[in-house]
C-alpha cells in the first residue's frame, strides 16, 4: 500500500500535504453537495443549483490537475 501511494503521489506530481489537502476540499465538496441533493429531493424549492454547482466546481478542481 506504501508503494502504491508513492506511486500515485509521483503521478499526480503532489506532496503527501498537498495531496491531502487537494483530497480533503474534494470530499467535503462531495459530502455537502450530497446533503444539498437530498435535502433538495425533499424540498424541491431549497437548493436548486446547489448540487450540479457543487458537481461543476468539483469538476474545474479535477480537471485543473
Amino acid at each position: 500500500m506504501i508503494k502504491e501511494s508513492k506511486e500515485h503521489l509521483k503521478s499526480v506530481n503532489e506532496t503527501y500535504a498537498q495531496h491531502f489537502k487537494v483530497a480533503i476540499k474534494i470530499a467535503l465538496l462531495m459530502i455537502s453537495g450530497g446533503f444539498q441533493a437530498i435535502i433538495h429531493a425533499v424540498c424541491p424549492g431549497v437548493f436548486k443549483t446547489s448540487a450540479s454547482d457543487k458537481i461543476k466546481r468539483l469538476h474545474k478542481i479535477i480537471s485543473d490537475r
